[in-house]
């Protein structure tokens, strides 16, 4: 019983963990490099675009920094553009 359990519960932990796709370290520079590109007045192909706003995300989800998370939210505006603002 308590074999059976323990197999369990490894199982469900290893599971867990191969589910989710790790940050990569270069995921930030990705994200900044695609933003300059677009502040500058390149454009971007739409496939650049989706895995410059991935790589972004990825980043946002890594790092704990209040200061490296507002850079990463304007990184991500600069790529695929502001939000529309709800009306009052």
């Amino acid at each position: 019983m308590f074999a059976r359990s323990w197999f369990l519960l490894t199982l469900f932990v290893l599971s867990f963990a191969m589910a989710t796709k790790p940050a990569r370290a270069q995921d930030f520079q990705i994200c900044l490099d695609a933003a300059d590109k677009v502040t500058d007045g390149d454009k971007l192909k739409e496939t650049e675009k989706q895995a410059a706003h991935e790589a972004c995300q990825r980043a946002l989800a890594d790092t704990s920094s209040v200061v490296q998370k507002y850079q990463l939210q304007e990184a991500d505006f600069d790529i695929m553009g502001r939000p529309a603002q709800k009306q009052n």
